[in-house]
């Protein structure tokens, strides 16, 4: 086997194995256009549908980003969930907050978040894969410092503590950053488990940053909770520099203003939003809620065991895709509420009769089955449009871009389930005094979502459900 190489003055050589190489005892095929770079780090002619150029070292570089990309989304969710774990530690360390306040400063990175979605996933290709990924992996240093410092001073005034947990929303836009760069990598056939990687790769930096945060800020003469912010610095800094010297831009890659556009002008479009909302809202929610939940129903139980949840979430994800695949997105979706309704009712039954190991244990379920929904909606949201695409190429093309505008778009609006569910819990405390009025709203909102998941996408569609 022989190689070449096509190299641009002040660029990086790009290098592709040529005539004789094989896989898997086959001969490659040629690469239709061959891969060069420009200065920056800018690939041209990157084509991953091109058997030649995917199997002759195509394939190797979209690992490379694959694997950063996680890292760099993975800072992003931890940051994006760090106050989460930091909020109950505040009046231990001297501060003052309501119940109230608690819930603002644990929900208002979701909002944030879910805004910066849609503006992030327009940044990569304006700007470029690995560009974008040492920004924004930059940007995270701007809420762990803000961190560092307010959390030293407990006269802090609130406005400032919740401008400060605002400022981690930064976090939240990075998830659809990293997702848009990925999908240009890899081709069709193999993008479903590259994005299901990348995202629950993601989804883990919640996990972490509840398992580590209180391990690290316990000192022998108290709460050092700037510790919370100090941990990820170096870690962001490795990220960006990681990026630099080991991502690529991709030239020619652009975001299709219309798909948007399109997308948004269908009611499946917004019918999805509103069941995202459900599956990875609750996701979001509870994982910012959890701890303070935990800390005051079970105020002797340890913090440190609030991250299993977020984790099981997380971990069961790429579940909810491989169900959805078997036996149809629309049916797993509707499964999904229906144990996560079942877990709420438990914990329901576990705080009222002040049971811990029921609670902990229907919340468990809980998030477990946001994952497996997180999973299973994104399966439906291809297929959904793909049915009344027809079978000529230009439907079907128009089909693939409206649905990923849709993703972009019910990614967005999903995440702000991450504000509405803490927000439920301070409503609902300030006006009952006590949290399961909330609950049992989450519940009925579940109903809402299976009967609507099960009136429009399996109801009188025998032959269309196992699809869809």
């Amino acid at each position: 086997m022989t190689s070449s190489t096509s190299h641009t003055p002040g660029a990086p050589a790009v290098t592709t194995a040529t005539a004789g190489a094989t896989t898997a005892g086959a001969t490659l095929p040629q690469p239709r256009v061959a891969l060069t770079q420009r200065p920056g780090r800018w690939l041209v002619h990157w084509d991953p549908e091109d058997p030649g150029q995917w199997g002759r070292g195509g394939s190797a570089i979209a690992r490379r980003n694959l694997a950063i990309s996680v890292f760099a989304e993975f800072l992003g969710f931890a940051v994006w969930a760090l106050w989460s774990i930091v909020v109950p530690q505040l009046n231990s360390a001297g501060f003052s907050l309501t119940v109230d306040q608690m819930f603002w400063l644990v929900s208002v990175p979701a909002l944030v978040g879910a805004a910066l979605r849609l503006p992030y996933t327009f940044a990569v290709p304006l700007f470029g894969g690995r560009n974008w990924t040492i920004v924004s992996a930059l940007l995270l240093l701007i809420p762990t410092l803000a961190l560092v410092y307010v959390v030293q001073n407990p006269a802090t005034p609130f406005g400032v503590l919740l401008f400060v947990a605002a400022l981690a929303g930064l976090g939240g836009g990075n998830f659809a950053s990293s997702m848009a760069n990925i999908s240009f990598f890899y081709p069709e056939a193999q993008k479903g488990k590259a994005l299901g990687l990348n995202a629950a790769g993601g989804n883990m930096g919640t996990a972490a940053v509840q398992f580590a945060v209180p391990l690290v800020i316990v000192t022998g003469v108290g709460l050092a909770l700037e510790r919370a912010g100090l941990i990820f610095l170096p870690l962001i800094l490795l990220a960006a520099w990681l990026a630099w010297r080991h991502m690529d831009n991709l030239d020619g890659t652009t975001s299709d203003l219309r798909s948007f556009g399109r997308a948004a002008g269908m009611r499946h479009t917004w019918i999805i939003s509103f069941i995202y909302i459900g599956t990875f809202g609750s996701f979001i929610g509870f994982s910012g809620a959890f701890p303070t939940l935990l800390k005051s129903q079970f105020p002797d139980m340890s913090l440190s065991i609030a991250f299993l949840g977020a984790l099981v979430g997380s971990l069961s994800r790429p579940l909810g895709g491989m169900f959805a695949d078997r036996f149809g997105g629309a049916p797993i979706t509707i499964l999904s509420f229906a144990a996560m309704s079942l877990g709420t009712v438990g914990a329901i039954f576990g705080i009222t009769g002040q049971n811990f190991t029921l609670f902990f244990g229907s919340f468990l379920l809980l998030f477990v089955f946001t994952g497996v929904g997180n999973g299973s909606v994104y399966r439906m949201i291809p297929a959904v449009f793909r049915r009344d695409a027809g079978t000529e190429a230009a439907g079907v093309l128009r089909a693939k871009k409206a649905a990923a505008g849709c993703i972009g778009i019910a990614g967005a609006v999903g995440a702000v389930g991450g504000f509405l569910i803490p927000r439920g819990f301070a409503l609902s405390n300030s006006m009952t005094g006590s949290l399961t009025a909330a609950l049992w709203v989450f519940i009925g909102a579940y109903a809402a979502m299976a009967v609507t998941t099960y009136v429009v996408y399996v109801r009188g569609r025998a032959a269309d459900a196992a699809r869809i």
